[in-house]
């Protein structure tokens, strides 16, 4: 499927080396203020331009909104973002047609798909395609800001090195103004050191990203099937490269005893709330008003200039492949942009759910 969300959906469209992509959202009310520097300023920050090894293409995000928006207001009808594709060089791909790259998605593809796939630049599974979801997470965060909540995410771990320092949501947000967003400056030292000398060897390497979520109202989410924690983890393994996810304190409240994994309740300013918040926001599958954060780890680029070995798969014998292309020498600084808009989108969807933002009445009118 190529649709997400429930009573806010999202279908994506369009392939890495194709004439564009883009994202149809349904669901959106009336009257929500939305530009296209709104846009803009969530695919700029996954651009990464000034470390070449992490986006040597550098796509020039050449984008329109087509619907939707009259006079920088939602108009409640679909929204439809095009983004176009015009750095595309599809000849690298020519020589592994057939030849499916490993780690790579271009073996399920052809399992799947048959001869009828795109291979070039990764095709409809190429990391390309999130910028489609961050100009949707875009719009859901603008939903978001309605009830005082924010998305943002960091990276927390970058080809083996971690970070260690204790931080605040305000140092996530404020690490955005570094050349990586890493509260940590020795680790962030460090990390650039580890993508340099990647580069320079034809490798690649994977890492870690913390999304947080600060401001989501008490009650989203719905017992067993519709619990927030499921769809944040349906959202998150949508994105190419995740491979995990610890939601709060994750494995380490595996290794607790109850006595120590439970968060004490207590009263602040006349309400129920956690003393402690290892649990994450969530409990029984609905939000209780705390900040929502999960780490999501990811793999390396499967492209690698070193040599790989595969099958061709028009002879059915064995093949070494070396990519000749350009790569991201880590998915993860992009896919981390991407992580907070599918989480944007998913808790704007439960806004909706919920009652919370209304569909059926312009936002001039009371949001409840």
């Amino acid at each position: 499927m190529n649709t997400f969300g429930r009573e806010l959906r999202i279908t994506t469209f369009g392939e890495s080396h194709g004439r564009a992509i883009g994202v149809v959202i349904d669901g959106v009310p009336a009257g929500l203020p939305l530009t296209e520097e709104d846009i803009r300023r969530e695919l700029d920050r996954r651009m990464f331009c000034h470390i070449h090894w992490l986006n040597p293409r550098c796509e020039p995000e050449e984008f329109e909104i087509l619907s939707g928006v009259k006079d920088g207001h939602t108009q409640g009808t679909p929204i439809a973002i095009v983004i176009w594709n015009k750095k595309a060089i599809s000849s690298y791909y020519d020589e592994l047609w057939m030849k499916p790259r490993p780690g790579h998605a271009d073996l399920a593809y052809y399992l799947k798909y048959g001869k009828f796939y795109d291979h070039r630049g990764g095709g409809r599974a190429s990391g390309r395609t999130t910028a489609a979801i961050v100009a949707a997470g875009a719009v859901a965060k603008k939903l978001l800001a309605l009830v005082g909540a924010e998305v943002a995410g960091h990276i927390v771990e970058l080809g083996g090195v971690e970070v260690k320092r204790p931080y605040t949501f305000e140092d996530v947000k404020k690490s955005w103004e570094k050349p990586l967003p890493v509260v940590d400056d020795d680790a962030l030292a460090t990390m650039l050191e580890v993508l340099r000398k990647n580069a320079a060897e034809g490798d690649s390497v994977g890492g870690g990203v913390e999304i947080w979520a600060v401001g989501a109202p008490q009650g989203l989410g719905e017992p067993h099937f519709g619990k927030v924690k499921a769809d944040l983890a349906h959202a998150a393994f949508s994105v190419p490269a995740v491979v995990a996810l610890d939601w709060g304190a994750g494995r380490q409240l595996a290794k607790m005893r109850g006595s120590e994994a439970n968060d004490p309740i207590v009263v602040k300013g006349g309400k129920p709330a956690l003393e402690t918040n290892k649990i994450g926001g969530v409990l029984g599958g609905i939000t209780i008003g705390e900040p929502l954060y999960f780490r999501v780890w990811l793999k390396p680029t499967p492209s690698v200039r070193k040599p790989q070995r595969t099958v061709d798969l028009a002879k059915m014998e064995p093949a070494t492949l070396q990519f000749k292309g350009r790569y991201d020498v880590s998915v993860v600084p992009k896919a981390l942009v991407a992580l907070e808009a599918m989480t944007a989108i998913t808790l704007a969807d439960h806004l909706l759910r919920a009652g919370v933002i209304r569909r059926d009445r312009p936002l001039k009118d009371p949001v409840v």
